[in-house]
């Protein structure tokens, strides 16, 4: 039996059994950037430069051996280079440290802390439709986070620093529709809101954050940075019963966590406090179709093993608001992987 060659010019690519060794790896090169982020060796390289193994391993507490080993590591993947005795941090790499503009560090830690041995379940997911955390928690995993209170902070930051990193730019060339009052539901810090009425430029319009009791407090310190105070109301209460009246509802990344149903509950809420031709942001990934790479595909696993919520498609968003009362307008893609969909109450 004759094995063929590749033909001259042409770069063979890893085997298939090398490919798929790298991606049942990966649980461990995600622990690997946990134990980075939470060390702060990317916000030392990121603040100060290259360093030595045995400098980073005395200012993190950390032993030199196992680091350099850790390092090392992460080093082919794009999150770290090496240079004789030098370390220092990639791009890729500079989105763990604190105090980057597009940090990630809060989602690294998020992710491991309260994502990881959950996801162990995701078996129980695809046999039963039901989130695996669920069964690993023994609660609802919203349930969960929101019985301890440094579990709640954890998410929030995680929260804020994802949705900021992805958002970046993409309420640059966006003008929001007319309406004096603008509400975010399920808001957070306030961060979406704050940029939107930044950039709107309009200062009569004024501001509504809504959020959950134990949420709302770390917006305050946001509106305060922003100079916002005076023009942001913050109200808590729970969105699946009641929001407050407004003329623009803001919705980012909130309906993607939750089932058709649980959607249907909280656009319920919308339409009833909201007048008709009052108008819907939602602020999400589109799905596309077809095999092309997205990071709704990606975060759609995510939502498969921890949530009831799923990413959706153009067509799949259509017509959960169509039901709830909502016609789709148009959907105004931007430079990041979010789009901004808007809707009027009928």
């Amino acid at each position: 039996m004759t094995r063929e060659m590749p033909e001259a010019g042409i770069v063979a690519g890893p085997p298939p059994s090398a490919v798929m060794m790298q991606l049942l790896g990966g649980f461990q090169v995600s622990q690997a950037i946990y134990v980075v982020a939470v060390l702060g060796v990317a916000t030392i390289l990121e603040q100060e430069g290259p360093q030595t193994v045995a400098d980073l391993a005395e200012r993190t507490g950390a032993k030199d051996e196992p680091l350099h080993r850790l390092i090392r590591t992460l080093a082919p993947l794009g999150v770290f280079t090496i240079d004789g005795e030098y370390v220092n941090v990639t791009p890729v790499g500079t989105t763990l440290s604190e105090k980057h503009p597009q940090s990630l560090h809060g989602i690294a830690r998020m992710w491991m802390e309260t994502h990881y041995l959950p996801f162990s379940e995701l078996l129980h997911s695809v046999r039963t439709g039901h989130p695996g955390s669920d069964k690993y928690l023994g609660e609802p995993f919203f349930d969960w986070i929101a019985n301890d209170p440094l579990r709640e902070v954890l998410f929030s930051q995680a929260m804020a620093d994802v949705t900021s990193s992805l958002r970046t730019g993409m309420f640059d060339d966006y003008q929001l529709p007319a309406g004096r009052t603008v509400a975010d539901i399920g808001g957070s810090d306030g961060s979406v809101l704050v940029e939107l009425l930044t950039h709107d430029g309009d200062a009569g319009r004024r501001g509504i954050l809504f959020d959950r009791p134990t949420t709302v407090p770390a917006a305050r310190p946001v509106l305060s940075a922003a100079g916002l105070t005076d023009r942001i109301e913050v109200r808590a209460g729970d969105f699946f019963i009641e929001v407050p009246p407004a003329d623009i509802y803001v919705l980012s990344a909130i309906l993607h966590d939750w089932d058709d149903n649980a959607c249907q509950l909280l656009l319920g809420s919308i339409a009833a406090a909201g007048a008709p031709g009052a108008r819907l942001l939602v602020i999400e990934g589109v799905v596309p179709e077809g095999d092309e790479p997205h990071l709704t595909k990606a975060i759609d696993l995510t939502m498969l093993g921890m949530l009831t919520g799923k990413e959706r498609t153009e067509k799949e968003y259509r017509d959960l608001l169509h039901r709830a009362g909502f016609t789709l307008d148009r959907i105004v893609p931007t430079r990041s992987p979010l789009s901004v969909l808007e809707a009027t109450l009928r």
